[in-house]
């Protein structure tokens, strides 16, 4: 009897309606992984779910969410089973987002108050039409024969009346003209702002539903998760260099922006450099295909101008070009000690997860976001090629000694309390070299002077002309400690075998031309020392030839 009462039971849950019901949730973003051209965000809910389906709804979230990349998990007292996850996208009557919203009421107002002055000052211009017809008419004859003329006095109180309201309707224009263009610029600002936070689908959200099937009653945190685009980040860099200590502080940032239609707000931020968009494999080669050209006569109509040409080669090629183009932004000096951000190295890309939750409005502004700050080796050497500019210039070879890849991006460079210059920083995995330009120091006196230039004729019979060069360097370390200074000068190179260039000075062991005639020497300057340099050379060439290139 128990087992037949079983049975039955067991059929009627089976046969039994299911109960559907729908709710929406209130979300938070918790994390944001952003990219260099897109971001991951996720949400997070929590549903009380009774036995049966539920259908949990993420209602406006942004329209330009990927569809195919919904993700959805979750874990609770509930024994559910996740069935399904629809999107759908709806159209409003309004911008949803509060702040593009205001802006736009904002906008109308204005038109507004612009219309109605642009309606007065209708009204006044008619004014001053029919002022201007009555002075007419009040000095005109009448038309019949026995019309009176107007009398003087009559004709003077018009006139003055019509100039005395003609000067004021002129003065008032002239008011309204003003107003107006004001008007127009608080428009085209708050214009320039809407500008910035829209985004492709403004007046329109999207609702994601996930279906749920639970067997018992209880709770179930979800966790959402989508991609949408609109937004990225950059890396940034402060470089600061200490004279007389062989180490670098670099502050490295990540400037981020975001337009995707919903704020960050308190979310656990975490910055990668894999690029998505570059796909998962290498591309295919195409065959390399060799013809013989046919060809075609075109009609004149058909014919590209020369004029057109290079435009349309110079659109094409701009067309190629313009995803490849970065922004950099320029970094204030820091006082505070910068946060550190743990980083995670994977096979293909690196993942920075910033230490402290961020908050970034959906208002396509820079944020800056404190990635790491490491004291990096660095090995400083002078730089002179005193031939062009009679000056040392100070540079550091730096080396990558954390673990942090460091990705190209704009860099600003600070010798001690100065700032330096903005420079660029290529990309450095961890081990790797950088240099950093850190601009001219008059603590090393430099001077290149012409010693000698005298030409003669060589030869027993046939005469050869022969010019002889003598150069003098000098380098002088006027700091407290001792420095290396790298020294760059030239000899001529002949490209004609009819001209001969013999260097004397320095000796091959000192300093050796290159292929290109460049000499070098690398000095070690005690405080105080200075060194002076020769170059000396003959150039021998034919009588009857000129030869170019000669200083």
């Amino acid at each position: 009897m128990n087992r037949l009462r079983l049975s039955s039971l067991l059929v009627a849950l089976l046969f039994a309606p299911v109960a559907l019901v729908a709710a929406d949730l209130a979300s938070r973003i918790t994390a944001v992984t952003v990219y260099t051209d897109r971001a991951v965000v996720t949400r997070s809910a929590t549903a009380e779910l009774a036995p049966g389906i539920t259908e949990l709804v993420f209602p406006e979230l942004p329209s330009g969410l990927q569809d195919q990349s919904l993700q959805v998990s979750g874990s609770g007292t509930a024994a559910a089973t996740i069935l399904d996850v629809t999107s759908r996208q709806t159209y409003l009557a309004v911008t949803p987002d509060p702040r593009r919203h205001d802006l736009e009421n904002q906008i109308k107002a204005l038109q507004q108050d612009d219309r109605a002055l642009a309606d007065r000052q209708e009204l006044l211009r008619g004014r001053s039409d029919l002022i201007n017809r009555l002075q007419t008419s009040a000095v005109s004859p009448g038309a019949g024969e026995k019309s009176e003329r107007p009398k003087l006095e009559d004709v003077k109180g018009v006139l003055d009346y019509g100039q005395t309201q003609l000067a004021e309707i002129a003065a008032a224009l002239r008011e309204l003209e003003i107003k107006r263009a004001l008007l127009q610029d608080e428009i085209a600002a708050l214009q320039n702002q809407l500008n910035d936070l829209r985004s492709p689908g403004r007046r329109s959200v999207k609702a994601v539903t996930v279906r749920v099937q639970a067997e018992t009653a209880g709770t179930l945190d979800l966790a959402l998760s989508y991609t949408v685009g609109g937004a990225g980040w950059t890396p940034g860099y402060n470089a600061r260099v200490v004279s007389g200590e062989r180490a670098v502080q670099l502050a490295y940032f990540g400037n981020v922006r975001q337009n995707t239609g919903e704020d960050w707000t308190d979310v656990a931020l975490t910055l990668s450099t894999a690029r998505p968009s570059l796909g998962g494999a290498a591309p295919e080669l195409n065959p390399w295909h060799l013809d013989i050209e046919e060809r075609v006569q075109l009609s004149p109509f058909m014919v590209m101008s020369e004029t057109d040409a290079p435009a349309a080669r110079d659109m094409a090629y701009a067309k190629q070009e313009s995803n490849a183009r970065e922004r950099a932004g320029l970094e204030l000096r820091q006082a505070a000690a910068m946060a550190q951000a743990t980083v995670e190295s994977g096979t293909t890309s690196a993942t920075f997860k910033i230490a402290v939750p961020a908050s970034i409005a959906s208002d396509n502004s820079a944020q800056k976001v404190p990635i790491t700050e490491v004291l990096l080796e660095a090995d400083s050497t002078y730089a002179t090629t005193p031939k062009l500019r009679e000056t040392a210039f100070l540079n550091a070879k730096v080396i990558n000694t954390s673990d942090y890849p460091l990705l190209a991006g704009a860099m600003n460079v600070f010798l001690d309390s100065s700032f330096v210059a903005t420079s660029r920083l290529g990309t450095t995995m961890p081990g790797e070299k950088f240099d950093l330009a850190l601009g001219a120091d008059e603590g090393i006196g430099v001077k290149y002077e012409r010693i000698k230039r005298f030409a003669e004729q060589t030869g027993m019979f046939s005469k050869d002309n022969r010019i002889s060069y003598e150069y003098r360097i000098t380098i002088e370390n006027k700091k407290r400690m001792a420095v290396r200074v790298i020294v760059s000068d030239q000899v001529p190179v002949s490209r004609n075998e009819k001209i001969v260039v013999k260097v004397q000075a320095p000796p091959e062991k000192e300093a050796k031309p290159d292929a290109e005639g460049k000499l070098q020497w690398t000095l070690n300057l005690q405080p105080g020392e200075k060194r002076e340099l020769t170059v000396k050379f003959t150039v021998d060439y034919p009588k009857d030839v000129e030869v170019t290139g000669l200083e």
